[in-house]
């Protein structure tokens, strides 16, 4: 019969994902069948499933580390924001539509059912399910309606662990006043907790661990030291992806307002030759740089504006001019073509805007949303690339008749006349070996080789790094039978 068991945390961003990737090898290495599981998350930046779903990229990267395929039904809720007050909704793996925050708070009919679903089927299939909660408990103003903490704690009766990081500081009151904010029932649900992302001598915070055992009555499963090797794997959320120095290859990227699918990055930031710059609004675009990409965006025509306020489309037309080279990937693909047209307004606001013009073709915005893995080879040497689609829109032009990729009999992407312009629908393309080295020798630099088996090595490191710290063995121990 599986078990379960939560993690959930006193704020967002304190770790929760890491800690379960984390476990969720640890477990397998023991033998056991891990099924990672987040009924709600919130993020732009989805991973696509091998029957055409989406789901938190955190999520595909627990799979991933428990050794199974990512599924629908590891985060049956995802949002993904389009505004400051709306997102757009996704239901074990479908788009169900857009909702603003004030009507997603009301009406959250059928969610929770489709979560606990999803939870029971990869029950059906594990030993373990490793579940992580959302942003925090302590959020009573939201408990009334929580399907991602509490909510679906109490609905499926399962155990939970309360993460606290030190990092932010006040770890003390963060778990103190978790205890002191959380309902009766909510207590009842709580097993322990942890102390993540700690630096320095650990002894000096016996006597801190020891304080919030006594005031919650609950036992600590750990003191977990900083993972100095969490850059290596892929980032979750946009406040987590960051500059990463690294030799004389200069690829920049501007920080779009709705940045969405930025694991195009992670492969490049891997890169001992490769300087990846992040660009914070406020700041120009280095005029140094060998290669400027244009991520996807949630919202392109809000995201194209975002730009042009920054001053960016200026930095971008100066470095070309200056015979740099431009790659717009999915959104950024569309900003570099001379017009977007979203009539329906099904990717934020209706209305048609003039893009940068870098490459001449047209986007124009459709409901249908295509979501697909796919295996495209370049058309000038025939390399192999493994990628992801998922968009909204059809783009169209004479560039198109450059496309530089071939997606089965599909020519797919679009290119300038001179080649140094860019762009593509295909999403993680720079996971491929020989594609990425292909690039960075027409940069003038020399690859490394051997991308995912970084990545499988820290989910490795990062396993080790939890035997170490945590109490697993009574972790597992306090994971209860999955209830029907």
């Amino acid at each position: 019969m599986a078990r379960s068991i939560m993690i959930q945390g006193t704020g967002s961003n304190v770790g929760k994902s890491l800690l379960v990737a984390g476990l969720a090898r640890a477990y397998v290495r023991r033998g056991l069948r891990v099924a990672p599981f987040k009924p709600q998350n919130m993020s732009n930046n989805a991973a696509v499933t091998p029957e055409g779903g989406e789901i938190g990229r955190a999520q595909a990267l627990q799979a991933r580390a428990a050794r199974r395929a990512p599924h629908t039904d590891m985060n049956p809720v995802l949002l993904k924001p389009e505004t400051d007050t709306g997102a757009q909704v996704i239901v074990q793996g479908k788009r169900r539509g857009t909702q603003g925050a004030g009507s997603f708070l009301r009406d959250k009919s059928g969610l929770l059912e489709a979560a606990l679903e999803s939870y029971h089927r990869l029950a059906a299939d594990a030993d373990l399910v490793l579940i992580e909660g959302a942003g925090s408990p302590a959020e009573t103003n939201l408990r009334k309606t929580d399907i991602a903490n509490m909510g679906f704690a109490c609905a499926a009766e399962v155990p939970v662990v309360i993460a606290g990081d030190i990092h932010r500081g006040g770890v003390i009151a963060q778990i103190v006043g978790t205890h002191a904010v959380l309902e009766p029932q909510d207590l009842e649900r709580v097993v322990g907790f942890l102390v993540n992302r700690f630096r320095g001598d650990l002894s000096l915070f016996d006597g801190g661990r020891d304080d919030i055992a006594a005031r919650t009555g609950w036992p600590c499963l750990g003191v977990v030291p900083w993972f100095w090797d969490a850059w290596k794997l892929p980032a979750e959320d946009m406040m987590d992806i960051a500059s990463h120095r690294g030799g004389a290859c200069k690829v920049v990227v501007p920080q779009l307002e709705r940045m969405a699918n930025f694991d195009d990055l992670d492969p490049l930031a891997a890169e001992p030759e490769v300087t990846v710059e992040i660009v914070p609004p406020g700041r120009a675009l280095p005029g140094d740089a060998d290669l400027i990409i244009l991520p996807g965006s949630k919202s392109t025509i809000g995201d194209l504006g975002y730009l042009r306020r920054q001053g960016w489309d200026i930095d971008i037309l100066a470095h070309y001019r200056r015979g740099g080279h431009v790659l717009g990937l999915c959104g950024g693909y569309q900003m570099l073509g001379k017009t977007i047209d979203d009539p329906e307004g099904v990717d934020g606001r209706p209305g048609k805007v003039e893009g940068l013009g870098l490459l001449d073709v047209h986007t124009v915005m459709a409901n249908a949303k295509r979501v697909t893995l796919t295996e495209a080879v370049t058309r000038d040497s025939g390399l192999p690339v493994s990628g992801y689609e998922i968009h909204m829109g059809r783009t169209e032009g004479p560039d198109c008749a450059r496309a530089w990729l071939t997606i089965g009999e599909r020519p797919e992407g679009a290119a300038s006349a001179d080649g140094r312009v860019k762009g593509s629908y295909l999403h993680g393309l720079f996971s491929s070996d020989r594609f990425r080295a292909s690039v960075l020798e027409s940069l003038g630099y020399a690859s490394q080789p051997g991308y995912d088996d970084g990545v499988e090595a820290t989910l490795d490191a990062l396993a080790d790094h939890l035997e170490r710290y945590m109490d697993l063995d009574q972790l597992v121990t306090l994971a209860q039978p999955v209830v029907r």
